[in-house]
């Protein structure tokens, strides 16, 4: 097997030099290893799986310089998001308090969340801070840490649905939307609503946003948007049609990837396509995107509900018992719902100076049944996470690099 590495290896490295279609490098190395890959390159529809696989390589000014290779990436290919959109969502929310530019109002100040139409929550308090007050801070660190939906809620109230979609297309995003909050059934006219929300700098009121309403669609038409063959509806009865997911959130894998390069390497976008973020900002994200939920203080998250690798499905495969590398930390954003496990990841390894983008989504729902909650994570999606996860960073670690990357900016005190 180590002989077949190496050969894999060498192969590789030469189709990428001889810019061959990057379809070639991961179909290889899935099929060089038959005993982790074999039930995914063998299933009907391959598991729903689609790579992307990004190297990066710095130059002699430790400039990122990238190279991808993708295996079934389809962005008219649906696959249900999940809490990968968070991200974005949490991007947008700093960058509105940015541009709104209010004396006194940061992510720190207390977000008091009123309730403006039918089904909607409220919220003035908030038990996981510092302070038992809602804020942007700390529903960030809760996305961050354990991709919390309600902290989620709270921020696609307050960027709003249009504005949330407005940015999505200004930053060349245009196969993605971003139309429903999450884990409450939100859809039709009630995803069209969000919330009025106050501010408040101690008892005093600094910014009051009035409840809006987005008037517009956001059409766009992938394949794949009918499946399975039944599904639980809401009274917990089952409907034996395909399960409908044409009125839900779209996030393809490359827009994922794209959001996270912008995200973790702004440098080398021109400035009027970065993110509207400060320096401090920019720390906060990378800070908690790979913060284990374990080390945090407020909120707080101990076990056995909670454990490092809980949100962390690439390498590590969401093993409760998985024992951490600390040359290792992982910069990503997880989903997982309908059979689906996403992971949209920056891993780096410290100590042997390894860096890759490595963004994935992979499905099992063998019963074809939407909502029973009856999915092989544990045995089908985490394994393959777990597994192509090492497969690519044991691969990183013989790559010839001319330049080894100074990964300070991303190094942090847990």
């Amino acid at each position: 097997m180590k002989r077949n590495f190496t050969t894999l290896l060498l192969m590789i490295t030469l189709s990428a030099s001889a810019q061959q279609p990057d379809t070639i490098f991961l179909k290889n190395l899935l099929e060089s290893r038959p005993d982790l890959f074999s039930h995914i390159l063998n299933h009907p529809t391959h598991n729903e799986v689609q790579i992307l696989y990004t190297q990066i390589d710095r130059d002699a000014h430790n400039a990122p310089h990238f190279t991808s290779y993708s295996y079934r990436l389809n962005a008219n290919h649906y696959f249900y998001p999940a809490s990968t959109v968070k991200l974005p969502t949490a991007i947008f929310a700093l960058e509105k308090l940015n541009e709104l530019n209010i004396p006194g109002l940061t992510k720190k100040s207390v977000m008091k969340t009123d309730s403006s139409f039918a089904g909607e929550t409220k919220m003035t308090e908030d038990t996981s801070s510092f302070s038992g007050l809602p804020g942007i801070e700390n529903y960030i660190k809760k996305i961050l840490l354990v991709s919390d939906n309600y902290a989620y809620n709270r921020l696609y109230e307050f960027v709003g649905r249009e504005e949330i979609n407005n940015k999505l297309k200004k930053n060349g995003l245009n196969n993605t939307r971003i139309v429903n909050r999450l884990a409450i059934g939100d859809s039709g006219e009630s995803a069209r609503h969000t919330n009025a929300i106050d501010f408040y700098k101690g008892s005093k009121l600094i910014y009051h946003q009035p409840a809006q309403y987005d008037t517009r669609d956001y059409n766009l038409h992938p394949e794949n948007m009918l499946q399975g063959k039944g599904y639980i509806d809401r009274n917990e009865k089952l409907v034996m049609q395909p399960f409908d997911f044409s009125k839900m959130n779209i996030y393809p894998i490359a827009d994922q990837q794209m959001v996270l390069k912008r995200l973790l390497f702004p440098e080398t976008f021109p400035k009027d396509q970065q993110f509207n973020l400060t320096k401090e900002d920019y720390k906060f994200i990378y800070h908690y995107m790979s913060m284990f939920p374990t080390e945090n203080v407020k909120p707080t998250y101990n076990g056995p509900e909670y454990y490092p690798a809980y949100c962390k499905f690439l390498f590590y495969g969401a093993d409760s018992l998985a024992v951490m590398n600390p040359d290792i930390r992982i910069f990503n954003k997880v989903g997982d719902s309908y059979g689906y496990n996403i992971d949209n990841a920056y891993i780096v390894d410290f100590k042997n100076k390894v860096e890759f983008m490595l963004t994935v989504v992979v499905q099992s729902n063998d019963n074809q049944i939407y909502n029973d909650n009856i999915y092989e994570y544990a045995t089908v999606t985490h394994p393959f996470l777990k597994n192509l996860g090492q497969v690519i960073y044991q691969f990183e670690l013989k790559r010839t690099k001319q330049y080894l990357p100074d990964l300070s900016k991303f190094k942090f005190r847990y």
